[in-house]
């Protein structure tokens, strides 16, 4: 699972500017926003880029049915 909809939200942007930037149809945006579809490893840097984010605020890791937000760890 994905983050990119509320990563999006924080950030005021739309599915439309980002399915622009990153050069893929609205529809595939919509389905990566939606947790329909999973980007690929690439398109998830992409992502993040575009964001500027790190890849890893994009990830919502899910173990024993509890949703964690990975977040980079700090030094």
């Amino acid at each position: 699972m994905n983050r990119i909809k509320d990563i999006l939200r924080e950030k005021n942007l739309t599915q439309t500017w980002l399915s622009a930037n990153l050069g893929k149809s609205y529809n595939m945006v919509n389905s990566y926003v939606q947790n329909r579809r999973q980007p690929s490893l690439e398109i998830l840097y992409k992502i993040a880029s575009l964001l500027k984010t790190d890849p890893r605020e994009l990830l919502l890791v899910t173990k024993r049915g509890k949703d964690k937000v990975l977040h980079s760890r700090t030094k």
